[in-house]
């Protein structure tokens, strides 16, 4: 394919000699005449393990071409990646300034086009900014031949390994709603030893900052748990090790889905230990802390969520933390549910594995410590369950969710299960109808 890279920076770069090496005909551009230059005598701009040589090669075949020309490149060309920086301006909100320079570029470069170009945006954006951006493209009175095909294409290349995380990314991700401008660049990446995957926009503009976010968290992570093992008399580097063995929970797709709050015997109880060693120990964990505040906050935007419905008869359907266990110790649906009883709210509970003469031990002792009204709250029998409630609460996805949800007639529904509730000023979270739909898991711990 002819390929247009319109920025040679650090992703811009790599990524033009990569597609060159891949076979495809590319041509760079860029402002800074000093990097075109270089470019062209097959030298690299920027330090990077493998380029140099990449670099020469490819333009020694021909392969790769620059100029500062953007015109001239989007003219010979099929597909348009636009690989330019989008800085800090110093309070995290972003400096689209050189995207939207090279959209309008682009644009008046396509004046007098008659063949459809696929304009991939690789720069790393927050979701919305190709429809603030990039939509101009499609939408120009003076251009009605031949519109732009717009995708997201977010890059997966660390510094120092980013030739081969370009032959090998996790995968290459696609957002678009136009189905031409997914097989281009399908094409595109065929020599790309990834899956491909096609999603929305605004998923694949988050996409990367969820992958980044997480990454620093591990870091983050790492350090205070070696912090507080230094402080204990334990082996930081080895306590991680171990940690990473376990393929099934840790290092692994486990407790990575949207849902409710966590509760349970476990993870509270060791969290706060944790946090209580780091106090005495005089050990700041900053990120351990805030997983208390940010578990405290989903229960209370929870409460918050049934509050808006302004219905006083609720009915939560599942009050242990995880459904199939009948373990109520710091389950976050009894938290709300003691959270609405107090707001005035005429709360009902189904849940089938909570039997209350059957609970023994610590978490008996729970009940009738802490709760020990929750026997006249407990509904053993769906319909009756169904005839007391208006607003009707799924904070977990067991329980004959799918069932109750089927039978839920016009009643509102509040569901907690897919973490999306963080705007209460909108009704997130909240349906009408009982549409039965698939359920995320509760997070939850053994």
């Amino acid at each position: 394919m002819r390929v247009a890279v319109l920025g040679l920076g650090y992703v811009g770069c790599v990524t033009a000699a990569c597609l060159a090496r891949n076979g495809h005909d590319v041509i760079g551009v860029d402002v800074d005449v000093e990097k075109v230059a270089l470019i062209g005598a097959g030298r690299s701009p920027i330090i990077e393990p493998g380029l140099d040589t990449l670099l020469a090669d490819v333009v020694r075949e021909g392969r790769l071409t620059a100029t500062t020309d953007l015109g001239h490149a989007i003219s010979v060309s099929e597909v348009a990646l636009i690989c330019v920086g989008t800085p800090d301006q110093g309070h995290g909100q972003q400096d689209l300034t050189a995207i939207g320079r090279v959209a309008d570029g682009i644009a008046a470069a396509c004046v007098d086009r008659t063949k459809p170009l696929t304009v991939a945006l690789r720069s790393t954006v927050l979701p919305g900014t190709m429809g603030r951006v990039l939509q101009r493209l499609t939408e120009r009175g003076e251009r009605p031949q031949a519109p732009a095909r717009l995708a997201v294409n977010p890059e997966f290349m660390r510094e120092g390994s980013s030739i081969d995380d370009f032959r090998r990314p996790p995968f290459v991700i696609v957002g678009s709603d136009d189905p031409a401008a997914v097989a281009a660049l399908r094409e595109l990446y065929a020599g790309v030893e990834a899956p491909f995957i096609e999603t929305s926009v605004g998923t694949a503009e988050m996409v990367k900052y969820a992958c980044n976010a997480y990454h620093a968290l591990k870091v983050g992570f790492a350090n205070e748990i070696a912090e507080l093992c230094d402080a204990l008399g334990a082996d930081g580097q080895e306590v991680m090790r171990v940690v990473c063995e376990d393929r099934k929970l840790n290092v692994s797709p486990a407790y990575l889905r949207p849902g409710f709050a966590f509760g349970g015997s476990c993870l509270p109880k060791d969290l706060r230990a944790l946090l209580y060693v780091g106090r005495v120990s005089d050990v700041p964990v900053p990120l351990l802390s805030g997983l208390v505040t940010s578990n405290d906050s989903l229960i209370r935007r929870g409460v918050e969520a049934v509050l808006r419905t302004r219905s006083r008869r609720i009915g939560l359907v599942g009050l242990a933390f995880k459904p199939t266990s009948d373990d109520l110790r710091e389950s976050p649906m009894v938290a709300l549910a003691e959270s609405l009883i107090g707001k005035g709210c005429d709360v009902r509970i189904y849940d089938p594995t909570v039997v209350l003469a059957s609970l023994r031990g610590a978490n008996r002792r729970y009940i009738e410590s802490e709760i020990p009204h929750i026997g006249l709250l407990l509904c053993d029998d769906v319909a009756a369950f169904l005839s007391h409630a208006d607003v009707l609460v799924f904070g977990t996805s067991g329980h004959d969710a799918a069932r109750i949800r089927i039978a839920a007639g016009d009643r509102t529904i509040v569901d907690l299960t897919h973490g999306a509730l963080a705007n209460s000023a909108t009704g997130a979270g909240l349906e009408r109808g009982g549409t039965a739909l698939a359920l995320s898991a509760t997070q939850s711990s053994s």
